[in-house]
């Protein structure tokens, strides 16, 4: 029976063995974007994606690399499948299985080249599944005379905006006023002109006059009969009598009556 375990175990390290490097070969590596652009001081990120992820049959690590040249590499960063972040000064990986994402903190202009990500298997430490390769360029960052002089012209230009269109709206205002105010004044004129003119007569008339009769009290000498000649002795007393004379209403003398009176 000890025999037939230790043949079986044989068969299974043998499998493995023959069997391992076909299977880390199914796992693939993309890196992206292909080309990023960024100023200096800014950051960038990259993603690493492992397709297949599955069919890799152990452990694993992730490594980060830049290439000085055609023939050497760098390895700048590494993550491996059990860390969750792993961070420096300058670099940041995030492990989002099967995706691994890459930032590149504080860029300088030297940070410019060629980056690519490398997987390594733990059964096989020196084969690495290479990904394809991403440039990053840094360039220098706009002047910050340039970046603070655009504003000040946009709020000036801003601000004369606002004084042209304010300039407007009073000018319109008068305009509108003046209109108003010459509406006004003809209006008032023609009312002046076309004034009826009985309106304008009958506050110059006098209120009419009131007449008021009159009484006037007089002595009557009445004449005596001539042809009676009595001796003053025999004259009887003298008696006095009162008589009412009422006269009539005084008009006022208008126009047409005074023109019938010269007739």
């Amino acid at each position: 029976t000890w025999d037939s375990v230790d043949v079986a175990l044989m068969s299974l390290c043998a499998i493995l063995l023959c069997c391992g490097p076909v299977l880390v070969g199914c796992c693939r590596v993309t890196f992206f974007p292909a080309v990023l652009t960024r100023h200096t001081g800014n950051s960038a990120t990259f993603f690493c994606n492992i397709s297949n992820e599955s069919d890799c049959s152990s452990e694993y690590s992730l490594n980060l690399y830049k290439e000085t040249n055609r023939s050497q590499a760098q390895k700048i960063a590494d993550i491996s499948q059990n860390m969750r972040q792993t961070e420096t000064k300058k670099y940041r990986l995030i492990n989002n299985a099967p995706a691994f994402k890459m930032e590149f903190l504080n860029l300088h202009q030297n940070d410019s080249g060629s980056y690519y990500c490398g997987l390594i298997s733990f059964s096989q430490p020196n084969k690495v599944i290479e990904s394809n390769r991403s440039q990053l360029v840094v360039t220098a960052a706009p002047e910050k005379t340039n970046a603070t002089d655009e504003p000040e012209m946009e709020e000036g230009s801003h601000s004369d905006h606002i004084k042209a269109v304010a300039l407007g709206i009073l000018l319109l205002a008068g305009v509108v006023v003046l209109l108003i105010f010459g509406y006004l004044t003809v209006t008032y004129r023609r009312g002046d002109v076309q004034k009826p003119p009985s309106e304008s007569t009958s506050a110059e008339e006098k209120p009419p006059m009131v007449s008021v009769s009159t009484v006037d009290y007089g002595v009557l000498e009445f004449q005596r009969d001539q042809r009676s000649q009595v001796p003053p002795e025999t004259w009887p007393v003298e008696q006095t009598e009162y008589a009412t004379i009422i006269f009539p209403e005084e008009k006022p003398i208008t126009p047409e009556r005074g023109k019938k009176h010269q007739d």
